[in-house]
């Protein structure tokens, strides 16, 4: 499924301010895995998802999606097969439109793009469907502009739009890092709800060591640029809470 073989990134290279952010890093992202990728500030986790969605290129190295070689292509040209949520819920929502006039746009996202953006009652109904199981009563108020929502409300929507056509691979980037507790858990329960669903391989950045022991069945910690630890379902299952905590000593 996704396959990054020898990566590097350097910013600024030959300069007094050159960052080696990731060091040759090679590593293989199964169909349907769900991976929790932790790691100190700097260790290179931002790094990793913005060269497998395509916002940056890699200094050295190669990347593969579904076997293709997708490394040169940018990160529109990805958008068929990769969906982000980032940390901030305003990211991926627009404000002034409607919570219904979002959805179409996200469900356009894959498609061919043109002047008419159709709205009908067969959509109409899809998208309350979708809302619905958010308990949030959000089904019955999508013609609210997207601004008049709270952040965790608008972040469940948006992890429900980044799948509202069909992808291959969802990134989550810290998703529930500026929402309160209970919004945090309304998210990640959607997130496996989708993975588990739509089979989709997700790949997760937190800084939740809590969250990175309850989801995934995997886990990569990034040290310095380079992958110090990689669990597999059974050793994950394994690790306790405390250990976790070691790797950050």
């Amino acid at each position: 499924m996704i396959s990054l073989q020898n990566i590097s990134k350097i910013f600024n290279p030959g300069k007094p301010t050159e960052i080696v952010a990731l060091k040759e890093i090679s590593l293989q992202i199964n169909k349907g895995e769900f991976v929790v990728v932790v790691g100190a500030n700097g260790s290179g986790k931002s790094t990793l998802l913005n060269i497998i969605e395509g916002s940056q290129v890699p200094s050295t190295g190669k990347v593969e999606i579904n076997g293709k070689d997708v490394t040169p292509l940018p990160e529109y040209k990805r958008s068929r097969w990769v969906a982000r949520v980032f940390q901030n819920p305003t990211n991926g929502t627009a404000s002034d439109l409607t919570i219904l006039d979002n959805f179409r746009l996200a469900a356009l996202r894959a498609q061919q793009k043109n002047l008419s953006i159709g709205i009908n009652e067969s959509f109409r109904k899809k998208v309350q469907e979708k809302i619905a199981v958010l308990g949030m009563g959000l089904e019955n108020k999508i013609g609210l502009p997207m601004g008049n929502l709270s952040g965790g409300q608008r972040q469940a929507l948006t992890l429900l739009m980044s799948a509202m056509d069909h992808i291959d691979i969802l990134l989550l980037d810290e998703p529930t890092a500026a929402l309160d507790p209970r919004s945090a858990l309304v998210v990640m329960n959607l997130a496996q709800k989708l993975h588990q669903d739509l089979g989709i391989t997700t790949v997760l950045i937190t800084h939740n060591l809590k969250d990175s022991q309850v989801y995934g069945n995997r886990l990569i910690q990034l040290r310095e640029g380079m992958i110090a630890h990689d669990l597999n379902t059974e050793n994950k299952s394994a690790l306790s809470i405390q250990e976790i905590y070691k790797w950050f000593e």
